[in-house]
Parts: structure tokens; C-alpha cells; sequence
């Protein structure tokens, strides 16, 4: 995973901007923390400035493209975290867990350095935003690397499990960010801003029918009511334990 991440990171920083509504979400959730691990943490993205963090990340190319004013970052894996057991008030993992060789021992060290709360931001596999009926092969993705919400509550119990609805302008690049900005998923560049995509072959039959649809308005008249929202529950879900 760190190879692959070496490759995918090209415009991580660019496309992947933390949304401040979200950013809101995850900062409230930490509560009182004052101590938090970021497990996963590429970029930097969501990483409150305003306590003491750490970042572990497998990517030394993840790392390289932090900012300056970044938090310390060190290359380790979620499965061997390199940390005492309680080291840590809080602890986050965001959109990372899928990426994970072990995600029962990579919750378990969580868990094991995590004194409070752990936080997670992750996909609901169950979930079809509209995207997988152009590209059918990203819900089998979905299935095959994501954890079933019923494995959180056996790998960390109890948890609480809520929605995290996504803003029609959200600024982060995330898979279904674009839910209601459907050209950008045309955009070669755009794409590159999601790991799905650089995992998935044949998708471009599923784009092109996504391109004519767009053209013809199709897609327009199939997802009027979209065009209506201003955030939409594509399945992502905040799990929370501890």
C-alpha cells in the first residue's frame, strides 16, 4: 500500500482539501482530546490545529506532500503502531481503514494506544450512490475492501454509527464527493484524486454512457431530485467507540 500511495499521492494534496463542514464534524466529535493519533493520514487532511497530534502514515510520498505547518508525521502501518498502550486521548482514522492488510488488528492497536475516543470516517459497503450504476465495478470494490458496519461493533463494541451527509460543493475529492457535479467524474484529473480509481479497470465503457447521458439530459431527468439537495447521503458514516 505504501507503493501504491507513492503513485496515487501525484495530486493528493490538491484534490484531497479537508471540507470545513465536515472538518466541524470530526473536530466536535474529538471532543475534549487533547492528545490525538491520526492513523492513515496522508496528506494532513482534517487534523485539528489546535491540539497535540501525531500521524502515522505508511506513504513516505503521503508524508512528503504535508504541509510545512503540518503536524509531526512518522512512517508506520496501522497494524504495528509504534506507540505504548494509552499513549493517546484520541485517536482518527478517516477514509483509510479500506487500505489496511489486517482492519481488525489495525482497530485492535487503535484501540490498545487510544485511552478515549476513536474515530473513524468510512463507507457503508451496502450503500449505492448513483456513480456504481455507470461503474458497477465500484460497489464490487466497495464489497470486497470495505468493512461491513456490523464489523465495527465486533472489532471496537459498542460503537455509534451516524450518516455524514455530503455537501453539493464539497472541496474534498473523496470517490462520491461529486455526487451532484456528475462531469467531474469525465475529468482524468479529478479521478486521480480517488484510489477507486486507480484500482478499477474497464470503467471507461461506464463513463462513456455517463458522458452521453449527460449530453442528452438523460441523466438530468434520472437524478432531477439530486439536483435539488444541498447534501446527500452518498454512505458515508462516522463511526464513533469509546
Amino acid at each position: 500500500m505504501s507503493a501504491k500511495y507513492d503513485g496515487i499521492g501525484v495530486n493528493y494534496a490538491e484534490l484531497r482539501r479537508a471540507d470545513p463542514r465536515i472538518a466541524g464534524l470530526i473536530e466536535s466529535t474529538l471532543g475534549s482530546a487533547q492528545t490525538v493519533l491520526n492513523v492513515g493520514a496522508g496528506t494532513g487532511s482534517y487534523e485539528p490545529a489546535d491540539r497535540l497530534l501525531i500521524a502515522a502514515e505508511p506513504s513516505p510520498e503521503m508524508i512528503r506532500k504535508r504541509s510545512p505547518a503540518a503536524a509531526q508525521a512518522i512512517v508506520a502501518r496501522a497494524e504495528e503502531l509504534p506507540f505504548g498502550d494509552r499513549s493517546f486521548d484520541a485517536s482518527m482514522a478517516l477514509l483509510t481503514i479500506h487500505h489496511w492488510s489486517d482492519q481488525e488488528a489495525g482497530l485492535r492497536e487503535m484501540r490498545r494506544v487510544t485511552r478515549g475516543r476513536i474515530v473513524l470516517l468510512t463507507f457503508d459497503p451496502s450503500h449505492r450512490p448513483w456513480l456504481t450504476e455507470y461503474v458497477p465495478e465500484l460497489a464490487a470494490l466497495d464489497e470486497a475492501i470495505m468493512p461491513r458496519m456490523s464489523d465495527y461493533e465486533r472489532w471496537l463494541r459498542p460503537v455509534q454509527i451516524t450518516p455524514v451527509p455530503v455537501p453539493h460543493d464539497c472541496t474534498d475529492g473523496f470517490l462520491y464527493a461529486y455526487w451532484r457535479r456528475p462531469k467531474a467524474y469525465l475529468d482524468p484529473r479529478i479521478r486521480s484524486g480517488s484510489s477507486s480509481f486507480w484500482t478499477i479497470r474497464n470503467a471507461e465503457a461506464g463513463l462513456q454512457n455517463l458522458s452521453r447521458d449527460l449530453e442528452t439530459g438523460e441523466w438530468q431527468r434520472r437524478y432531477a431530485e439530486l439536483l435539488t439537495l444541498d447534501a446527500y447521503d452518498a454512505g458515508y458514516r462516522l463511526v464513533v467507540a469509546g
